[in-house]
């Protein structure tokens, strides 16, 4: 079998489409089992510049597809023209693309030796790929890997427990490069495996699901979403033209603790709000005091370290007497949106990095307490990084709370994928999980995946949102990345099998 140039290109550019329309809004989710095989297959035997290049329009169209939301955000609150956006989002598709280059060519390079090694080595290679990209400083954005287009069946989720969501992204990209090497090598017993394989995937994603337990919760959490317009800054009077709606906010969130007590959330800081602004510490004050009930509230936190004052997203807890009891600062931070790497080298782009501020990352994960058992809050973006949020429950954490401020992404793609990576974080961590967010979505999901409540978007009100304590530890909890790291192990493996075989070609010649 061979491919020609332009087939392979095709190939490439709709194993990134078909990627793409995998995820939330279009959840086409089924596209994601074959978008890897089509890779594989534009990259089947091809020049190392040809396999390369393949990689680069994957990355490139679904990139650019997933991540189309970059272009609201940039336009709407950094003050850039069109064409400036669309560069910008140009650069940081192909700068996420970087990821592929080692995949696409590697492939090429064991497929020339050994096409059935080179379709074993596939899906541990990606995975031990997105777990790099996971951790590489500053650019490790690992959002929307492979595995969360799987994530949305309540039965294939529960792999999660065990290897984080890099388990469910090996399931999905070892089918696909099953049945790339089906195709390829033709054989009716691979064809028969792909079959069989596919039979199992479908029994236990529908049969098994009525088997996944359900946990009752005992506790009910008062998750207010606030429904602010979003603005990148704020005049000095913005408190006093919304007292209103301040005033507002804090009674719904004491009535309804007063009719069901409970912990009150808000989300993320959605509007300059700050302990250090004493209208604001003291209508939180009052939140806490009048409703009787712990307050977790969304702030910029200040504090002075060497007589410099710094400030960080931090998340704080009122107890039912006004007085600060726990402090979260948010450990990883948004690169370009909540401080700017390499801030001198970039000062060419002044107009886009002058307005950015920078807060201070914190250094612990915290855990918090109140009534009943303890609780881990992480904030925003910080949901899609297992390993982070796995601290928590390391430390202790018998709940999760995940407050963001979503309101950036408007109506785009991004708040439902954003959902949807959160919800994997309480199965791989078994734990129930509060999502509060400024205008959605604000969610109580249980430790096993199940939406239990929900709020409609874009509204102001408080979420009467069920949970439970657990403190229980699944593997992942307690082994931490081990399934990623075994991948990379198995991807070593291979290759020096593929490397064998080209040493033992050259010795019989």
């Amino acid at each position: 079998m061979k491919f020609s140039w332009y087939t392979r290109l095709l190939l490439a550019l709709a194993s990134g489409a078909t990627l793409a329309f995998a995820f939330p809004n279009f959840n086409l989710w089924p596209l994601a089992w074959v978008s890897i095989a089509l890779l594989i297959l534009a990259c089947w035997r091809a020049r190392a510049g040809m396999a390369i290049l393949c990689g680069f329009l994957h990355a490139l169209v679904f990139y650019v597809m997933d991540l189309s939301w970059i272009d609201v955000v940039v336009r709407q609150y950094g003050n850039v023209e069109f064409f400036v956006a669309a560069l910008l989002l140009l650069l940081m598709s192909m700068l996420e693309g970087i990821v592929l280059i080692p995949f696409c060519w590697l492939i090429s390079f064991t497929s020339k030796r050994n096409t059935a090694i080179a379709c074993a080595l596939a899906p541990f290679l990606w995975v031990a790929l997105e777990f790099g990209h996971t951790h590489v400083p500053v650019l490790g954005f690992p959002w929307n890997l492979v595995g969360y287009a799987a994530s949305g069946n309540l039965a294939l989720v529960q792999v999660t427990a065990l290897t984080g969501i890099y388990g469910l992204s090996l399931i999905v990209t070892g089918w696909s490069a099953l049945l790339a090497y089906a195709i390829l090598s033709g054989r009716h017993r691979a064809w028969q495996s792909v079959l069989a394989l596919a039979a199992v995937l479908i029994f236990v994603a529908i049969g098994c699901r009525d088997f996944v337990p359900v946990d009752q919760p005992r506790y009910v959490a008062h998750l207010v979403q606030t429904n602010f317009a979003q603005s990148y800054s704020y005049p000095p009077d913005w408190m006093l033209r919304h007292s209103g709606d301040l005033t507002n906010l804090a009674e719904i969130s004491i009535d309804s603790a007063r009719k069901l007590p409970g912990l009150i959330v808000w989300p993320e800081v959605p509007a300059p709000f700050t302990m250090a602004d004493s209208d604001f510490s003291s209508r939180a004050q009052q939140i806490a005091r009048e409703s009787g009930n712990y307050f977790l509230v969304g702030v910029e936190d200040w504090k002075q370290d060497a007589g410099k004052w710094e400030a960080s997203n931090s998340a704080v807890l009122l107890a039912p007497t006004g007085q600060r009891v726990f402090t979260y600062d948010k450990i990883h931070l948004v690169p370009w949106g909540e401080y700017v790497p390499w801030r001198k080298e970039l000062a060419f782009a002044g107009k886009l990095t002058a307005d950015i501020g920078d807060f201070t990352p914190g250094a612990r994960y915290s855990v918090g307490s109140e009534p009943g058992g303890t609780f881990g809050a992480f904030i925003c973006y910080e949901a899609i990084f297992p390993d982070l949020v796995r601290h928590f429950t390391q430390n202790g954490a018998q709940l999760l709370i995940n407050m963001s401020n979503d309101g950036w992404f408007g109506r785009s793609s991004a708040p439902a994928q954003h959902l949807m990576m959160a919800r994997v974080r309480a199965v791989e961590n078994r734990r129930w999980l509060l999502r509060d967010t400024n205008n959605g979505f604000t969610v109580s999901i249980d430790p096993y995946g199940r939406i239990a409540a929900k709020m409609p978007t874009d509204i102001r009100g408080v979420l009467d949102a069920p949970y439970n304590f657990r403190s229980d530890r699944t593997i992942y909890v307690r082994f931490g990345d081990w399934f990623p790291w075994l991948c990379v192990l198995a991807s070593l493996v291979l290759l020096g099998l593929a490397m064998f075989r080209t040493a033992r070609i050259a010795t019989s010649k």
